[in-house]
């Protein structure tokens, strides 16, 4: 198994469901409560690849390892982790499109015990917004949250602590799922 020393919660769901806005929002309380805090933010906007519908295999890989050494970056530098996604949730696109990959499948089941905690998200119809990125296609939307459960089920169960949010849902709800007095995992 991989070791991360420092807390790492991961924010995850499909698009438009409020993940980034929950993630700011536990990056400031944990900064109050005296953490230094890194954000991993979304790779997919970072990508020069297509992403949503359109997508391509490697636009895939690249975000999915980007996401990775994000992380390993974020964890050097802090003592609490939040990620605006997760290998797991980023693995549920790539498996929309190209289907699941025995060689990931493991990849991502032994990244996913170096989170302290997952928050799933779930989906908010009125908040799936335009912004020139997302796809708006409320179907690949539900799919995609139906592909993260899945996911979950196969690969994080066991393996991680996991919180199902209930809309509404704010960060206090994240903030009494963690160990804020230990050091990290």
């Amino acid at each position: 198994m991989y070791a991360i020393a420092c807390m790492k919660i991961a924010i995850i769901g499909s698009h438009g469901c409020g993940k980034t806005a929950l993630a700011f929002s536990l990056c400031t309380e944990l900064q109050k409560r005296g953490r230094r805090v890194e954000l991993v933010v979304e790779m997919a906007r970072r990508s020069p690849f297509p992403i949503n519908e359109a997508t391509s295999e490697a636009g895939q890989l690249w975000i999915l390892h980007r996401h990775i050494a994000a992380e390993l970056e974020a964890s050097a530098r802090a003592d609490a982790v939040v990620c605006d996604r997760s290998v797991l949730d980023n693995y549920a696109y790539y498996c929309h499109k190209f289907g699941r990959r025995l060689h990931l499948d493991a990849l991502i089941k032994e990244w996913i015990g170096t989170y302290t905690l997952l928050v799933k998200v779930p989906l908010v119809d009125e908040w799936l917004i335009p912004d020139g990125v997302r796809s708006m296609d409320r179907e690949f939307q539900r799919a995609i949250d139906l592909l993260v459960e899945d996911l979950i089920a196969d690969l994080a169960e066991g393996r991680t602590r996991i919180l199902r949010l209930d809309y509404p849902f704010d960060v206090r709800q994240i903030l009494a799922a963690l160990p804020l007095d230990a050091d990290s995992r």
